[in-house]
């Protein structure tokens, strides 16, 4: 494979945690394979006159605590120069992320940008996987309160989410008759101007909440990820513990139906979340897992990864 210019934009590089940072893994791996590497933070990016450009670093990585990369003066660079963009910065994902998407769809596809930032912007988790609702557990949209007791009074417990929320932030399960819930409806009203997520509440989330990493639309691995404590959020950001895991007829089904759908989209790198053979999320901006995946033994994502990418350069 001819050498290929890479760039990634990201959040700051100095501050991840390597530990279990996928983006970092993508790095890793592109540079062995002899890749040129470098890296911006979407703050910098600019169209002028149709160019779209960003203060871009080249970088050197290691796989060492505390001496991670070596970053080289930022240079404003036309992006379209570039052969592959990785768009990994995190979530939230509100108009600045939006804004980035608009802007590297002008290089795309002649500058590969994984995942494609049309769907990306189009296919955010919490939405995109609505067009599958006989793999989900009962699921609402709305802020508007009669909608959501009636939906409690039909399923009981349920789970209240921000719908561009990440990270397991701002999850609440509500009970049937919970005394807090209308404290919980004024505090999102006020803090989230869309709406959000109800879902029928899952017991056997407490045996895990499945990722499962999808390439190009086929699932190659996948950890199970369970809660500590009395929380809820498996999220391993939140403490939950990662443990090996194979995947069930019922989540192999749910990897096929999706599959070629995000391979029509274009995304190349999606992680799913399955409770109790439930989808619940299809994460497309910065999905994380390759990490955990391969410190449990399992395969090396991101060698899959860049397969696929380079097969489409």
């Amino acid at each position: 494979m001819a050498q290929l210019r890479v760039a990634v934009q990201m959040d700051p590089i100095e501050k991840i945690n390597i530990t279990g940072d996928s983006t970092f893994a993508l790095m890793l791996e592109a540079q062995a394979r002899g890749h040129s590497l470098f890296y911006y933070t979407p703050d910098t990016l600019a169209m002028r006159d149709g160019v779209v450009s960003a203060l871009v670093s080249a970088v050197t990585v290691r796989d060492i605590k505390g001496d991670h990369v070596t970053i080289e003066p930022a240079i404003r660079h036309d992006l379209s120069t570039m052969d592959v963009i990785l768009l990994r910065q995190d979530p939230p994902f509100d108009m600045a992320y939006i804004t980035t998407t608009h802007l590297l769809e002008r290089i795309h596809p002649k500058t590969l940008v994984v995942n494609n930032p049309a769907s990306v912007r189009n296919a955010p988790e919490k939405i995109l996987v609505t067009e599958f609702p006989d793999l989900m557990p009962p699921t609402l949209v709305t802020r508007d309160k009669a909608e959501i007791e009636a939906f409690r009074r039909e399923h009981g417990d349920v789970v209240m989410k921000p719908l561009y929320g990440n990270g397991g932030a701002a999850v609440f399960k509500v009970s049937a008759k919970d005394p807090n819930f209308g404290s919980l409806y004024d505090l999102f009203s006020v803090t989230f101007r869309e709406p959000w997520v109800i879902q029928r509440f899952l017991p056997k989330v407490v045996e895990g909440d499945k990722r499962i990493i999808l390439v190009d639309g086929v699932a190659l691995g996948a950890v199970n990820r369970v809660p500590t404590g009395d929380d809820i959020r498996s999220n391993m950001v939140r403490g939950g513990a990662a443990e090996t895991t194979e995947l069930s007829k019922r989540e192999q089904e749910i990897c096929e139906r999706i599959g070629p759908m995000l391979r029509e989209l274009g995304l190349i790198f999606v992680g799913i979340d399955v409770i109790d053979g439930n989808l619940t999320e299809i994460n497309v901006t910065s999905p994380t897992g390759l990490r955990a995946i391969k410190r449990l033994g399992g395969p090396d994502l991101a060698a899959a990864i860049w397969d696929a990418i380079e097969s489409k350069r």
